[in-house]
């Protein structure tokens, strides 16, 4: 085991990881700006959108691209250099770099090589969205982007809805409508959310209320922006009691939406912790529940 200092003299350079802001640019720090100043290199998720910032700050320093789709072809060089003894900044296009950004692959291989990894604090918008959600913010989980896979997916959702916890997820303007159905066939649709938008910018909103209400919002409002998804973590059985009105409600809707009337009393006894039996008989009007 080996202790690295940060600001002691080395041999090599150093990597440094600067957060960059997730809107307002006003939120880049003065240590920022004098370390993308004073490196030799910056390592960009897309050279183009950072060279905007540069701009903006009157910063020369040279880029090169670093993503995901490069990452293994750019790692040799970048340690190379940093071997070196030049320093290079890595950055992400908004935010902390390695959160659901690239990143973790240049800081690993950096540990490995015993170069110094020294991380800047700076704009992050699952903090920056947590502190203002009105949920409980600690302890919290945080995800960040959903799977893609449909059996990934559940298996995910299965484990974020038995955390009690805050957790945060992101998601595009495109899937959030998708995302917030699939949070609210596993985890009901009483779960409070909060939806974060378009944060430190001049439409910054939030938005807070049930999983249910926050669908229904998004029938009538067309998603605008990138959104952070705060979501409260599960609480005790006695804390929400789903009326029979309301569970016949939802079973309605399910089969509006396209389930089968069995799938949707199936789906809809689990968000209202029903049995199934209480739900196949309201539904069918044998007997209210017991």
């Amino acid at each position: 085991m080996t202790e690295v200092s940060s600001f002691a003299p080395h041999t090599t350079g150093c990597l440094y990881l600067v957060p960059t802001p997730i809107g307002n640019l006003d939120d880049l720090s003065v240590r920022a700006v004098k370390t993308l100043q004073q490196v030799a290199l910056i390592a960009a998720e897309d050279t183009r959108n950072t060279q905007k910032l540069l701009n903006h700050f009157q910063i020369p320093t040279k880029q090169i691209s670093f993503h995901e789709h490069n990452t293994q072809q750019r790692l040799p060089q970048l340690v190379e250099l940093l071997q070196s003894g030049q320093d290079i900044a890595q950055v992400s296009d908004a935010g902390m770099p390695s959160i659901s950004d690239p990143g973790k692959e240049l800081v690993q291989a950096c540990v490995a090589a015993k170069i110094p990894v020294i991380p800047l604090p700076g704009p992050n918008a699952a903090l920056t969205a947590l502190i203002a959600s009105g949920l409980s913010p600690q302890p919290f989980y945080f995800y960040g982007f959903l799977p893609r896979k449909k059996s990934d997916l559940q298996q995910t959702l299965n484990f974020l809805a038995q955390l009690t916890t805050t957790f945060i997820l992101y998601e595009s303007p495109y899937r959030i409508q998708q995302t917030i159905a699939h949070l609210q066939t596993v985890l009901g649709s009483q779960r409070p959310i909060v939806l974060a938008r378009e944060l430190t910018k001049i439409h910054e909103a939030f938005l807070r209320g049930s999983l249910a209400e926050v669908q229904a919002y998004f029938h009538d409002h067309a998603p605008r922006g990138e959104y952070v998804l705060l979501v409260a973590g599960k609480s005790g059985p006695a804390v929400v009691t789903w009326s029979a009105s309301q569970v016949l409600a939802q079973v309605h809707t399910e089969i509006a939406a396209g389930a089968k009337p069995n799938t949707a009393i199936k789906q809809v006894a689990k968000q209202a912790d029903w049995s199934r039996q209480a739900v196949y008989n309201l539904y069918h009007g044998l007997e209210a529940k017991e």
